[in-house]
């Protein structure tokens, strides 16, 4: 995990980033730097998480949690390791939140519903700190529904869903041909059915791994619909 610092005044929030790659490698500029370098500059501390990916050949066991919980115990670390150390880091420890793209933004949704207990063993006294995110951002999210173009939610996901998870933050595309639609609207369906808050955006077009780079279609100002919601939620406040 690598620590980025506010550029200008320090809002006391922070995002915890999870880069995307399919969980077989991680896109670490594209999906995480960049996205630093965007949210450090409003005032947002980042917390850049290079965690481990289930299908790389040092893990051959393929896919996301519950098949494969690396990446998890890595994420659930991390979000206890940054509030462990918010009044260190200038950090309010209520305001500690996550983004993820692509397999990444199953990470989000996973740490989501997986807080109220350690997925790995109790390491030291960073466990007993908690691993909820108050807040939550899935940005073209992958491994979300039970199966191909199937709006049923993936089982994991759904079986541990409450009200207690974050208020969240979805985006995608509807001609992503990686992911697909589906994998949004049966996690959309899944939040909604929760009672859990939650603000979607679909676009006609964009496609995959887009990441903040800008291109001539709406989808592109994203960034602005994020900063405007964490106003929404209570995380950001008007300057």
């Amino acid at each position: 995990m690598t620590v980025y610092p506010p550029k200008t005044g320090n809002t006391g929030a922070a995002v915890i980033v999870f880069p995307g790659g399919g969980y077989q490698i991680l896109a670490m500029d594209l999906e995480g730097t960049e996205v630093c370098d965007w949210l450090t500059a409003r005032g947002i501390t980042c917390v850049l998480l290079k965690y481990r990916v289930p299908g790389s050949s040092k893990f051959p066991k393929s896919g996301a949690y519950p098949q494969a919980p690396q990446a998890l115990d890595d994420a659930q670390r991390t979000i206890s390791l940054t509030r462990r150390h918010a009044a260190e880091w200038h950090i309010d420890p209520r305001k500690i939140g996550v983004i993820g793209f692509s397999a990444g933004g199953h990470l989000v949704a996973a740490t989501s519903v997986h807080f109220d207990k350690r997925i790995y063993p109790r390491m030291d006294a960073t466990d007993d700190v908690s691993c909820r995110p108050d807040f939550a951002i899935a940005i073209y999210p992958g491994h979300l529904s039970s199966r191909e173009n199937s709006l049923a939610l993936q089982q994991d996901v759904k079986s541990h869903l409450s009200r207690q998870t974050p208020p969240t933050f979805l985006l995608q595309n509807e001609d992503d041909d990686v992911d697909g639609v589906q994998q949004v609207l049966a996690y959309y369906a899944g939040l909604k059915q929760a009672g859990v808050p939650v603000e979607m955006h679909l676009y006609a077009q964009g496609g995959h791994a887009f990441g903040l780079r800008r291109t001539k279609l709406p989808v592109t100002a994203w960034p602005e619909l994020v900063e405007k919601w964490m106003l929404t939620i209570g995380v950001l406040h008007q300057q």
